[in-house]
């Protein structure tokens, strides 16, 4: 078994300023997805300029960072918001969610579309395989923070915490808890790594209209219920049904069902 590292979630302190891990895995994961997309618009055959690029992005980021955290309090801070508002804009804590971050996503992307005249799903097409380093990075900042971790296991890299850092996870007076299955790592490579080769693979060649988003939507849904399995809930929620079903796969379900339809409309009649 392994023995989490205890990492300090402040990089660097400049006095008064404090830098989070968490803060700058998202700073790498919209660097990755800006880097990606200017890559990608060097092609002959694009159709983007860098400025278009770079418009793009800002869209982007402020679709992710508003969407996600108000999706976060919405879906998963209940009381704790009622209790303390200003929970809201503590980003460096955690506490953002995909899908509201997909839903402030959409329509950033919607009002882009507008206003450079650009169908809707031509735009999502060309920033879905953007986006799962991004998340990749996203779940490497819940492990630094030692957050989400997953059930009780006897596999070989299940994951003890201390005691003293994790008090809730600790069952007896062992010093360390249970191996917990680290499902932040496993997020990681499947909504991450293994999503991203996916989708920038299947979006190399020529695909018809909705189709690389549909292939985003059923993966990512399909990748994170059944992470979810493994995955211990928040505790304020708990399992929402049947012993099992949790709110990250409730919201999961309809992505399926969008990512399956999307791919059945972009594809008839071949």
């Amino acid at each position: 078994m392994l023995q989490y590292p205890y990492i300090d979630p402040v990089a660097v302190s400049l006095g008064p300023l404090r830098i989070h891990w968490y803060g700058l895995t998202y700073l790498l994961g919209f660097t990755a997805g800006w880097w990606l997309a200017r890559m990608r618009a060097r092609r002959a055959d694009s159709g983007w300029s860098m400025q278009q690029i770079d418009d793009l992005l800002f869209y982007a980021v402020l679709g992710v960072i508003v969407g996600g955290r108000l999706g976060y309090t919405l879906f998963y801070g209940g009381s704790q918001v009622l209790r303390d508002p200003w929970l809201i804009f503590r980003l460096w804590e955690g506490g953002m969610s995909f899908h509201g971050g997909l839903v402030g996503v959409l329509v950033a992307l919607a009002l882009y579309s507008v206003r450079h005249e650009r169908r809707f799903f031509a735009v999502t097409d060309f920033f879905a395989p953007l986006v799962p380093l991004g998340l990749g990075a996203g779940r490497i900042g819940n492990f630094v923070n030692g957050e989400l971790w997953g059930k009780a296991t006897s596999l070989p890299w299940g994951m003890q915490l201390s005691c003293a850092s994790f008090p809730e996870k600790c069952t007896a007076a062992a010093g360390f808890s249970p191996p917990l299955h680290p499902t932040q790592l496993y997020e990681a490579l499947s909504e991450g790594l293994l999503l991203f080769l996916i989708l920038w693979f299947f979006s190399n060649k020529p695909r018809p209209t909705m189709a690389v988003s549909g292939m985003f939507l059923l993966c990512y849904g399909v990748f994170r219920s059944a992470v979810e399995l493994l995955r211990v809930p928040d505790a304020h929620l708990g399992y929402l049904a049947w012993g099992w079903l949790t709110m990250g796969q409730l919201l999961s379900l309809p992505m399926i069902v969008a990512g399956a339809l999307l791919l059945g409309l972009a594809y008839r009649g071949r």
